[in-house]
């Protein structure tokens, strides 16, 4: 049977009981991995760091992970995850609910500048929407216009029609559903009914009811069984009465192979299970995490050793990034430490307002007040102005504890204690985050060793291997098909040009181009040298292009003569990246200069703005040239995103597709190239962990745009 890959209604159900345990923890901070995998990472007073992971591709899930089973951070935070992080960082973690019995998880965070609402959709093409408070869209990773409903950003989110939830049906909408089929019991429960195919079948199994029973066959005795099967499947999933299941099934294609794969994960045994092999769970979090592991490590394909080369630079990348995450994670529990003992001290600072609050309370108490009563009382303090009374933020009766607001530093403290022993309670646990630091680095001593291991590893097969043609070793690596690569490793590059537009033309030489007025700026002040060429569109709105005779780093010189094909190229940049692509026009005029005739001066009288500047002497004009732009994935000698005009980047990159102006606005033309790439290679996490929708939106130009072929 094939491996499930997204989740049912049923689970979904199933999990808003689970994820109410996590109420009340705080987020850290948000990641986004390509166009469809939203990451969380939040932190609970009693459990320590939470990993919450929404998927809306083509796995579709919600669930919680093991920290250190959390993919990668991407090197640079996508527009939608800095979205995010500005709205929840910081912000409490308040609930999570389904919609009806749809495959649609509403998450609910809430911080004193407001509400956020995360709307994860896991059904169709997937989608997660974030809105405020009021259900209005602040983003979503697809924009959906429908006839039925709308999801755009500023418009209020729109729910799918409501359907028929069958946790909640009464007998008399029960029958009358099942009535209107025209079809068999298993066919109306999995569509009129909403249970889908699998819980279908197992409820006509729990009820003892053949599954191909005609609808017009079934009387009133069938229809009580079905009622009763799907009232206690609700009432079990209610009262959280959850007995996880990870479901394998025998994989070998040869006798005597025994190893299983995974195929299913539920929230408690399913009877239509019972031939496969089940391991039982503590919680459906737990196996949910399990199963999803496991089944992107099966969806691997790992190369035959006896067939190729191991791929040591992929291994030694991947030691590295442990090592990075735990200096990350080194720093973290410093900080976390530091800021446990400056919570310590403020409380000594602030020893007599401290104290005044917690003697309030303890008081209070004595007189047999309720929580109740003691937080309206702070609340009447603050409103006449009393201090004590205006650092008190939260009053929790459950817990015993008050929440205070010093110096813009919210610490709770626990009622009965004093001050000293509130003090010492945060020094303590600053201890013991410094104890887990120290835990911390053993592991990352661990982890350099192994990766040592790997690279003496890798001197050794090289040795062994040396015999080898060098010749025929180059050439095999310039064949080497990365489309169908099932791993492809990581060479990641940041040069000091990044942050501007730009592309290496045929030839070799490197064009740049300013993004804005400061940056158009920048490269006439700082970048420009003696030999460099100038170019500009005739239309007014775009970059300053600069063809580089020379690398900054080099010795500048007026003596190299530009090829022709380089400086056509650089033009075809300098006007597709301009208004002329945003008006969408397919051509227009740009002329050359060389960098001495390029001033920051103005005329007497004239005014220059800002990235603005004045040209002396005469001008090249490239009459009518043609837009043109494509945006590229590169394997070699770097792994990374390229783009501009295709003739430059056709011959460095694997894969390229065309652009030209069109209706789509760039970012949703930019998650329409993302998701052509991934289908293009067969390593999917390759693409996602180095060509997201925003690196690729960064070599797009400005405006609609369409795929040429489309």
């Amino acid at each position: 049977m094939d491996s499930k890959r997204e989740l049912t209604s049923v689970d979904l159900a199933a999990l808003v009981e689970e994820f109410g345990a996590y109420e009340g923890a705080k987020v850290d901070k948000a990641y986004l991995y390509g166009d469809d995998l939203v990451r969380l990472k939040m932190r609970d007073f009693d459990r320590g760091r939470i990993e919450l992971v929404l998927e809306v591709g083509e796995v579709k899930r919600a669930h919680t992970v093991a920290p250190e089973r959390v993919p990668d951070a991407p090197g640079r935070p996508p527009q939608f995850a800095m979205m995010l992080r500005n709205r929840l960082s910081g912000a409490d973690f308040v609930g999570v609910s389904q919609y009806e019995f749809d495959r649609i998880l509403e998450f609910v965070f809430e911080r004193e500048d407001g509400t956020t609402r995360i709307i994860v959709e896991l059904f169709g093409q997937g989608n997660v929407a974030v809105t405020d408070g009021e259900y209005e869209v602040i983003d979503c990773l697809e924009t959906v216009r429908l006839k039925s409903r709308t999801v755009v950003p500023g418009s209020r989110y729109e729910f799918p029609e409501s359907r028929t939830n069958p946790l909640t049906v009464s007998r008399e909408t029960f029958e009358r559903e099942m009535d209107d089929s025209d079809t068999d019991v298993v066919r109306t429960l999995a569509t009129q009914l909403n249970f889908g195919g699998l819980y279908a079948e197992e409820l006509c199994t729990r009820a003892g009811v053949e599954k191909g029973l005609d609808i017009e066959d079934a009387d009133e005795d069938v229809y009580g069984r079905l009622y009763e099967a799907i009232e206690r499947l609700a009432l079990d999933i209610r009262n959280g009465n959850f007995d996880p299941r990870l479901y394998l099934e025998a994989d070998g294609d040869e006798e005597g192979d025994d190893a299983d794969r995974v195929v299913d994960v539920t929230p408690f045994p399913l009877e239509e299970h019972v031939e496969l092999a089940g391991e039982p769970y503590e919680s459906f979090l737990a196996a949910l995490d399990d199963y999803f592991f496991r089944l992107e490590l099966e969806d691997e394909e790992e190369p035959d050793p006896t067939d190729q080369r191991p791929d040591f630079e992929a291994e030694i990348a991947k030691h590295e990034r442990i090592i990075e995450q735990q200096q990350g994670a080194i720093e973290g529990f410093e900080q976390e430490a530091d800021s446990l003992r400056e919570q310590a001290e403020l409380l000594y600072a602030e020893y007599g307002l401290v104290d005044d609050i917690l003697s309030t309370v303890r008081e209070a108490r004595e007189r047999d007040r309720s929580w109740d009563e003691i937080e309206a009382r702070f609340e009447e303090g603050a409103e006449r102005g009393i201090e004590a009374a205006e650092a008190v933020v939260d009053v929790d009766g459950s817990e015993g504890t008050i929440t205070v607001d010093l110096d813009g530093e919210r610490i709770d403290l626990v009622a009965r204690d004093g001050v000293e022993q509130n003090a010492d309670r945060l020094y303590t646990e600053a201890k013991r985050v410094e104890e887990k630091k120290e835990g911390a680095l053993a592991a990352i001593e661990d982890t350099r060793e192994d990766l040592e291991a790997v690279k003496r590893r890798r001197d050794e097969w090289e040795a062994d291997d040396g015999d080898g043609d060098d010749a025929d070793e180059d050439e095999e690596e310039d064949e080497r098909d990365w489309l169908a690569e099932p791993s492809v490793p990581i060479r990641e590059n940041e040069p000091w040009y990044d942050r501007f537009r730009w592309f290496h033309t045929s030839d070799g030489y490197l064009v740049i181009g300013g993004r804005d007025a400061d940056q158009n700026e920048e490269l006439v002040k700082k970048y420009l040298e003696p030999g460099d060429k100038v170019l500009h569109t005739q239309a007014h709105g775009g970059p300053v292009t600069v063809l580089k005779a020379t690398d900054p780093s080099e010795a500048s010189s007026s003596d190299i003569e530009l090829p022709e094909s380089s400086i056509e190229e650089a033009a075809q940049f300098a006007v597709s990246y301009s208004s002329v692509w945003k008006d969408g026009r397919y051509a227009g005029d740009v002329y050359a200069v060389d960098s001495d005739q390029v001033t920051k001066t103005p005329e007497s009288g004239e005014y220059l703005e800002k990235g603005g500047f004045a040209i002396r002497g005469d001008r090249t004009y490239y009459r009518d040239t043609p837009v043109g732009a494509a945006v590229g994935i590169q394997c070699e000698p770097y792994t990374r995103v390229i783009g501009g005009p295709p003739s430059a980047i056709e011959g460095k990159a694997v894969t390229t597709i065309e652009l030209e102006p069109g209706r789509y606005a760039q970012a949703d033309a930019a998650k329409r190239l993302y998701r052509r790439f991934r289908e293009r290679f067969e390593d999917e996490t390759f693409v996602r962990k180095i060509a997201s929708p925003d690196r690729i939106q960064h070599f797009m130009p400005p405006g609609g745009s369409r795929i040429a072929e489309e």
